[in-house]
C-alpha cells in the first residue's frame, strides 16, 4: 500500500509538472522591474542548477536505518532471461553448409589464379614457364639420382659391412650410407637454390615456383629417413625386419603420398597469398582431406606386408609395437580416418588447434617408430661386441637394459606432450597455468618412479644370472638312479629371496616419496605399517620361526636349489622355496611342502663328492687277482668316455673280499664321482661286468639265477636289479 501511495504521489507531481511547464510555455512570465531580459533568464538558470544539484545531494545521501526491531525490506528479484542464439552444434552445422556453398566460389578463386598466372605470363608466357620449371625440378631429382649412381659401387660395400653380425663396425658403415643419401639431398638443395634466381619477381608465376621448389626439397628431405630405414635396394644394411619386396612398395607408396601432400600444401599457399576468403580456404581444406584420406588409405594397403613386418621385428622388445603389426589394417585405416575427419573440423569450425594436435599426434607417433627402430637396431650392433653374444640372442644384456630405460623415458615425453595439447589446447580441460601447476607437483614424483625403474631393471639385470633355473632331467634320486636337475649355486638359491626384499624395498621407497611430493602425509602410512608388522610378529610366532630358521638355513647354504636332501620327514630335490617353507620333489613325483621350522636334520646328497659301493657275488673258486686287475681295465675303459670322464674323481676298481656266504664270495666295488647321478655310472659298470667277466673266466655266484647287488653309498633300502649271470 505504501508503494502504490509513493507511485500515485509520483505520477500526480509529474502531472502537476507537467502542467506547469505547459502553462509557463504558452505565457511568457515578464521580468520584474530594473532587469532585462537576459539578466532575468540567467537568474533563473542559476537558480535551476542549485535546486537540481540539491536534489541530487540528497538522493546520494543513504537511506535511513530501519529502527530497531523494524523489519528490513525484502530484496527484490531480477529474473534474467536466458541467453538466445543457436548452441555449438548447431553454429558448426551452419558453418559447414555455408563451406559447403562456398565450393563455387573455390572453383572462381582457382579461376581467378589461373588468371593471374596468365596476367605475368606475358614476358615469359605460360608454356616457357612450365617449361623452365619442370626442367629445374627433373634436374634436382636426376642429380640426386646420378649422385646414387656414381657412389653405387661405395654403397654396395658399406651395405655389405653394415649387417648386425659386424658390431660397431656396422654403425660406422651406416652413417656412411647416410652421408651419401644426405649429398643427394644436398644436390637436390643446391639445384633448387640456384634455379631461385630465374624467379625472382614478384608475380604469381614467381610465387608459385618458389612454392614448387621449396615443396620439392621438403619432399626429398621426408624421404630420407624412410630411405636409411627401409634401404629398399640393400638388404644388408636394412634396419627394419622385412622383405626387399614389401619395402620397395612401401617406399614408393610413402613417396606417392607425401608428393600428394605437399602439392596440396604449395596449391593453399598460393590461394592463400592470391586473397582467397577464409570460407573458401576452408572449402578447399575439406576437398583435400577427401583426397587424402583416400590416398592414405592406399598407403595402409598398399604397405600392409612391410608394416607388419617391420612392427611384428619390433615386437620383440615392444609388445605395443607387435600388436600394431598384427591389426595393422584396422587400426591405421581407423587414425587415417580420424585424421581427416579432425582436419575437416578443423577447417570448418575454425579451432585450428584440433587439427594441430591431430597433425603432432601423427608426428610423434612417426617418430617414435623411427626412434624404436633406430634404438633395436643399434642395441643388436652393441650386444655382438659382448663376449659369447649374437645379435638375435635372447640373454639378458647391459645394452637391452639401458634401451628399455631409454625407451621409457622417450615414451613418458611423448605421452606428456600429447596429453598437454588435447587437454589443453583442444579440449580445454584446464589453462596453461593450472596445467604447469599440475606437472609441477608431479614432475619430481615421475622422476622418482622413474629412477625405481631404472634401478629395478639394473638390479635384474645383475641377479638374471643367478635366478636361471637348473633343467630338471626325469624325475630320480639316488634311490633310483635317474637323471637329476643340475644343482643350483649357494647366490642362485638365495636370489629369489634377495629379489622380493629388493622390489619390495624398491617399491614402497618410490610410492613414499611420490605420495610425499603430491603432498599427501606419509607418516601415517609408515606408522601403521610399522604397527601392523609389530602386530604380526606378536601374534604369528610360527612364522617368525619358520622365517628366522629358513634365513638360517640359507646362510649355513643346507641346501641349494637341484640338490636331493633327506630332512626325516621326506626327501627329493629341492625345487624352490618361499619366505617359509621348502618344495620337494621326490623321485615318484610328490612334491613335499615342509615349514623351515619342522625341517630338522638335513641329509645332503649333493654336495661335493660321493663314493659309491656296492657288492656281488662271485663263485668260490674265482681268481681274486685276476677279477682285481679286470675290474681295474674296466675303469680304465671307463675313464675314455667323456660323459663318464668328467664324472669321475676316482676310477672304478675292486676294493676286495668282504664276506663269503652261502658257497659264494662277496666281493666290494667302488668309485667316486661329483654328485649328480652317480647310478648312471653304476650301470655302467655292472652292464661291463656281465659282457665281460664270463669270457675271462670269471664266473658269478649262481644262486637262484640272480646276482643281488648292494650299494653302501645311497640310502638304506636301495636294491637295484641287475641282470641275469
Amino acid at each position: 500500500m505504501r508503494r502504490f501511495c509513493r507511485a500515485l504521489a509520483v505520477v500526480v507531481l509529474s502531472l502537476a509538472g507537467g502542467a506547469v511547464a505547459t502553462v509557463h510555455a504558452q505565457t511568457p512570465t515578464a521580468p520584474p522591474a530594473g532587469l532585462s531580459q537576459a539578466q532575468y533568464d540567467s537568474l533563473v538558470e542559476a537558480i535551476s542548477e542549485s535546486v537540481a544539484q540539491k536534489m541530487k545531494a540528497g538522493a546520494a545521501q543513504p537511506a535511513a536505518k530501519p529502527a530497531k526491531g523494524a523489519k528490513p525490506p525484502s530484496p527484490e528479484i531480477v529474473r534474467m532471461e536466458p541467453k538466445a542464439g543457436p548452441g555449438e552444434f548447431a553454429q558448426f552445422l551452419h558453418r559447414a553448409g555455408t563451406v559447403m556453398r562456398t565450393f563455387p566460389d573455390l572453383g572462381r578463386q582457382f579461376n581467378r589464379l589461373l588468371g593471374s598466372l596468365e596476367e605475368s605470363s606475358r614476358s615469359r608466357g605460360n608454356l616457357g614457364f612450365i617449361l623452365l620449371l619442370g626442367s629445374v625440378a627433373a634436374a634436382a631429382v636426376a642429380m640426386e639420382g646420378v649422385l646414387r649412381l656414381m657412389f653405387r659401387r661405395l654403397r654396395t660395400r658399406l651395405a655389405a659391412g653394415a649387417g648386425p653380425e659386424q658390431g660397431v663396425r656396422s654403425l660406422v658403415n651406416l652413417a656412411g650410407l647416410l652421408v651419401l643419401d644426405g649429398l643427394g639431398l644436398l644436390a637436390v638443395w643446391v639445384v633448387c637454390n640456384v634455379a631461385r634466381v630465374w624467379f625472382e619477381g614478384e608475380t604469381v608465376q614467381d610465387w608459385l615456383a618458389e612454392a614448387i621448389l621449396a615443396g620439392i626439397f621438403a619432399w626429398r628431405l621426408a624421404l630420407l629417413m624412410f630411405r636409411f630405414v627401409l634401404q629398399p635396394d640393400a638388404p644388408s644394411a636394412r634396419l627394419c625386419a622385412a622383405e626387399s619386396g614389401s619395402t620397395r612398395r612401401m617406399y614408393s607408396a610413402v613417396a606417392t603420398v607425401l608428393l600428394v601432400l605437399i602439392v596440396g600444401r604449395a596449391v593453399g599457399q598460393m590461394l592463400l597469398d592470391n586473397g582467397t576468403p577464409v570460407e573458401a580456404m576452408a572449402a578447399y581444406q575439406v576437398g583435400t582431406m577427401a583426397i587424402a584420406v583416400v590416398v592414405f588409405l592406399w598407403l595402409a594397403v598398399r604397405a600392409r606386408d612391410a608394416a607388419r613386418q617391420w612392427l611384428a621385428g619390433l615386437g620383440t622388445t615392444t609388445p605395443l609395437a607387435g600388436f600394431i603389426g598384427r591389426h595393422w589394417t584396422g587400426l591405421a585405416c581407423t587414425f587415417f580416418v580420424m585424421l581427416a575427419l579432425t582436419q575437416a573440423y578443423s577447417a570448418i569450425s575454425g579451432r585450428i588447434q584440433v587439427g594441430g594436435a591431430m597433425l603432432l599426434t601423427l608426428g610423434l607417433v612417426v617418430g617414435l617408430l623411427f626412434f624404436e627402430t633406430l634404438m633395436q637396431a643399434f642395441v643388436r650392433r652393441l650386444d655382438v661386441q659382448l663376449p659369447e653374444r649374437s645379435a638375435g640372442g635372447a640373454a639378458p644384456k647391459l645394452p637391452d637394459v639401458v634401451a628399455r630405460c631409454v625407451r621409457v623415458a622417450v615414451l613418458i615425453g611423448v605421452l606428456v606432450a600429447i596429453a598437454e595439447r588435447w587437454i589443453v589446447e583442444v579440449l580445454a580441460l584446464a589453462s596453461p597455468d593450472q596445467w604447469d601447476r599440475i606437472t609441477q607437483s608431479s614432475r619430481t614424483a615421475a622422476v622418482s618412479l622413474f629412477v625405481a625403474y631404472v634401478l629395478w631393471e639394473l638390479f635384474t639385470y645383475v641377479t638374471a644370472p643367478y635366478m636361471a633355473r637348473p633343467a630338471r632331467g626325469v624325475p630320480g634320486g639316488p634311490d633310483d638312479g635317474d637323471s637329476q636337475a643340475a644343482t643350483a649355486s649357494r647366490l642362485g638359491t638365495m636370489m629369489p629371496l634377495l629379489r622380493t626384499a629388493a622390489a619390495i624395498l624398491i617399491v614402497f621407497t618410490a610410492v613414499v616419496i611420490a605420495l610425499e611430493d603430491f603432498g599427501i602425509n606419509v607418516m601415517p602410512l609408515i606408522a601403521g605399517a610399522s604397527i601392523f608388522g609389530i602386530a604380526i610378529s606378536f601374534g604369528s610366532q610360527t612364522l617368525v620361526r619358520d622365517i628366522v630358521s629358513g634365513i638360517f638355513y640359507l646362510t649355513d647354504d643346507a641346501f641349494r636349489v637341484g640338490e636331493y636332501i633327506d630332512c626325516g620327514r621326506a626327501k627329493g630335490t629341492v625345487e624352490g622355496f618361499t619366505l617359509r617353507s621348502i618344495k620337494l620333489r621326490h623321485q615318484n613325483g610328490q612334491v613335499h611342502t615342509i615349514p623351515f621350522g619342522q625341517l630338522g636334520q638335513i641329509t645332503n646328497f649333493s654336495r661335493d663328492w660321493l663314493t659309491v659301493k656296492f657288492n656281488l657275488r662271485f663263485a668260490l673258486d674265482t681268481d681274486i687277482e685276476k677279477l682285481r686287475k679286470a675290474a681295474k681295465k674296466i675303469g680304465q675303459e671307463m675313464l675314455e668316455v667323456p660323459t663318464i670322464k668328467s664324472e669321475v674323481l676316482m676310477p672304478f676298481k675292486m676294493q676286495g673280499v668282504v664276506d663269503i656266504v652261502e658257497n659264494a664270495l662277496l666281493v666290494r666295488f667302488k668309485f667316486t664321482t661329483r654328485p649328480g647321478n652317480p647310478a648312471m655310472i653304476q650301470r655302467e659298470a655292472v652292464k661291463r661286468m656281465f659282457n665281460t667277466f664270463p669270457g675271462l673266466g670269471i664266473a658269478f655266484a649262481k644262486e637262484g639265477a640272480t646276482v643281488v647287488v648292494q650299494s653302501s653309498a645311497a640310502p638304506a633300502g636301495q636294491v637295484l636289479a641287475g641282470a641275469a649271470a
